[in-house]
């Protein structure tokens, strides 16, 4: 079938909103209407080339309704309102023991430009091979997906403000929920305020942690995050954020520490911010290196640094929650996504960058009604 969608045709190249074709559905498939996705730094450093092939299609925080399934998928059925997130072979150990996101299969069912089966779902009119993303790429207006990559949610909710659960808000929520899982309490420190960074101090006050320290350079985005749930922000242009965090707890430092900048030496005051038994979680995409002195800044003092994707949460699970946790008032992202039209993901992209936008979300469904 014909879709629209943004096809990336070289690396560093902008969407440009084409008419490609969608394979047929087949046994284990869900063809998915895309209402809405969320602009993911993911997607960024993909369309600048970190592991895709070109071309490709991006988008990996789909939200949409399902049209049609194979033969082989009882989890969900035409109509049923959906999140996409990541896929996952559902049979290896860590599938098993209830870490999806550490799937043995993970690159390879993510990040290789096919589908589970190894099949190319997209196509040029020429025939050429389109690559697919996180077996869902929603930059598009229809999506060809698994069983593994949906998150069945009420038909209450608005659609085109839920895809962004999938990856960045799932991601920092569950960094904290699902991975630190701390203690009433138990202080904490968020470096970079961007959406991954808000998902963790939402988190982490519904976890009861104090403090609760936001550290950013932009001071709006500052207000913000203390209006969401931080006990205590600091403009890191203007003072050191470690010296802060050390006076503020009196030289012991902090029990946890989250990373969302990936920016190498605020990574190092973030590690020298921790306390004793501390955990470290850097979140950000990059390719940047990180150096680290094994016996000093760990061995000395029983530090850690825990690598974490996707939060480490099973989807089906962890987004329904976070839903609950919006309509209860604690989980309010709502207040930091702004929508674009499909046509005007480029622009979308660059308010993001910008820091003008927290969380920008393209609309392919402008015929989509949100439930009043």
């Amino acid at each position: 079938m014909k879709v629209k969608a943004a096809v990336v045709k070289e690396k560093g190249a902008p969407y440009e909103i084409s008419e490609i074709e969608l394979a047929e559905v087949g046994q284990t498939d869900v063809l998915v209407k895309i209402v809405a996705s969320g602009l993911c730094r993911s997607d960024y450093g993909e369309r600048n080339g970190n592991s895709i092939e070109f071309p490709n299609v991006l988008g990996h925080e789909g939200s949409g309704i399902v049209e049609r399934v194979g033969e082989a998928v009882t989890s969900v059925e035409p109509g049923d309102h959906v999140i996409l997130s990541y896929a996952y072979c559902g049979e290896c150990r860590h599938c098993t023991d209830g870490h999806p996101s550490s799937c043995e299969k993970w690159f390879t069912v993510n990040n290789i430009g096919k589908n589970p089966r190894g099949e190319y779902v997209l196509h040029t009119d020429e025939g050429e091979a389109v690559n697919n993303f996180f077996n869902q790429s929603s930059f598009a207006t229809y999506s060809l997906t698994d069983e593994s990559n949906i998150v069945k949610v009420s038909k209450e909710i608005d659609l085109r403000l839920l895809g962004p659960l999938g990856c960045g808000l799932g991601t920092g929520s569950g960094a904290v929920l699902r991975v630190l899982n701390p203690s009433v309490g138990e202080g904490i420190a968020i470096f970079g305020t961007g959406a991954v960074g808000f998902a963790a101090v939402m988190a982490a006050k519904i976890a009861g942690c104090y403090p609760i320290v936001a550290i950013d350079i932009n001071d709006q985005r500052l207000e913000k995050a203390q209006e969401l749930g931080a006990s205590h922000i600091l403009n890191s242009s203007q003072a050191n954020p470690q010296d802060f965090i050390m006076e503020l707890t009196e030289g012991k430092g902090l029990d946890y520490v989250i990373d969302s900048t990936g920016v190498p030496p605020v990574m190092t005051q973030a590690l020298h911010s921790l306390a004793n038994s501390g955990t470290f979680v850097p979140l950000a995409v990059t390719k940047k290196e990180f150096e680290v002195n094994t016996f000093f800044d760990l061995v000395f003092g029983n530090k850690k640094v825990r690598g974490v994707l996707i939060g480490d949460t099973i989807a089906k699970y962890h987004l329904p929650n976070l839903i609950d946790f919006y309509q209860r008032g604690e989980f309010p992202f709502d207040q930091f996504v702004k929508y674009y039209d499909f046509e005007d993901i480029n622009q979308a992209e660059a308010d993001s960058l910008s820091g003008e936008v927290i969380k920008a979300v393209v609309v392919m469904d402008k015929a989509y009604q949100p439930p009043s």
